[in-house]
C-alpha cells in the first residue's frame, strides 16, 4: 500500500493487485484494515480508528482507492459516487487492438452471483442493467494495446465484461477470455486516476496512481496525441 493523498477527512491509496479492499471469505487482511493501522500508528490514535469504504476495486485490479476518515466525508463521498461526481480513469492492457481507436460501449449487463461473473445481455432481460463506458487507444507495448477507460456507470466487472465483449479481453483476465493468466494473479487493469471536489474543503482533488512495478507495464509507449 502506498499513500497518495491524505488530510483530516480523506485518504487515497494505491492498491496492489493482491489486496482486497474489504474483508471477505478468504480471511485475508483487507486494505481497509491496513489503512486503519497506518492511521493509528502515524497519528498515535487510541482505540478504534474510523475509516469509511466508499468504493471498491476487484482483487486482481490495482490502483486508486479513496477512503473517508470522518463520518461527514463518508456521507458526502457516498452521495458523490452515487451522483457520478467522482471521475475515475482506468488503464487496461489488451491483446487485440479495438476496431475503432476510440468509442463508447453501451450494453445491457446481467450479473451471475453464483459464478461471480457478469454477462452482456439484452434490454428487458430480468435483472439486466445498462452499462456505459468510453474508451480510447492511448499507447502500446511490443505485444499489447493500452486503452484508457472512463466509466459512466458502475456495474459489476463492467470494464472487464464490456472490453471482452468487444473483442478486447484484458491481459491476464481468464474469467473474461484472456488465454493466459498473469504470474502474480493480477489482471492488467489499473485505476489510474481519480478526480473530485473535496467533500469538505471544496478544492479540486486529482490523484494519479503509479503503474504496477512489472515489465509489461514498464514497456508502455504512449501515443503522441495522448
Amino acid at each position: 500500500m502506498t499513500v497518495l493523498y491524505e488530510d483530516n477527512h480523506i485518504i487515497i491509496v494505491n492498491k496492489s493487485s493482491s489486496e482486497i479492499v474489504q474483508g471477505d471469505k478468504t480471511g485475508d487482511v483487507p486494505l481497509s484494515e491496513t489503512v486503519k493501522m497506518y492511521i493509528k500508528e502515524k497519528y498515535h490514535k487510541p482505540g478504534n480508528v474510523f475509516l469509511g469504504v466508499v468504493h471498491r476495486l476487484d482483487r486482481p485490479v490495482s490502483g486508486v482507492v479513496v477512503f473517508a476518515r470522518t463520518g461527514k466525508a463518508l456521507s458526502r463521498l457516498n452521495e458523490m459516487f452515487r451522483t457520478k461526481d467522482v471521475h475515475k480513469t482506468y488503464w487496461a492492457l489488451v491483446k487485440d487492438k479495438p476496431v475503432k481507436s476510440e468509442g463508447t460501449c453501451r450494453d445491457w449487463m446481467i450479473r451471475n452471483e453464483k459464478q461471480n461473473k457478469s454477462y452482456v445481455s439484452r434490454e428487458g432481460v430480468n435483472g439486466a442493467k445498462e452499462a456505459i463506458l468510453d474508451y480510447k487507444l492511448i499507447g502500446h507495448t511490443d505485444r499489447y494495446h493500452l486503452l484508457e477507460v472512463q466509466l459512466h456507470t458502475g456495474r459489476h466487472h463492467q470494464i472487464r465484461c464490456q472490453l471482452s465483449h468487444m473483442g478486447c479481453p484484458i491481459k491476464g483476465d481468464l474469467k473474461y477470455g484472456s488465454p493466459r493468466s498473469n504470474p502474480d494473479g493480477s489482471i492488467c487493469l489499473h485505476a489510474r486516476r481519480v478526480e473530485f471536489v473535496h467533500p469538505v474543503s471544496k478544492e479540486t482533488i486529482s490523484v494519479e496512481a503509479p503503474l504496477p512495478d512489472s515489465p509489461v507495464w514498464k514497456g508502455i509507449q504512449l501515443l503522441q496525441e495522448s
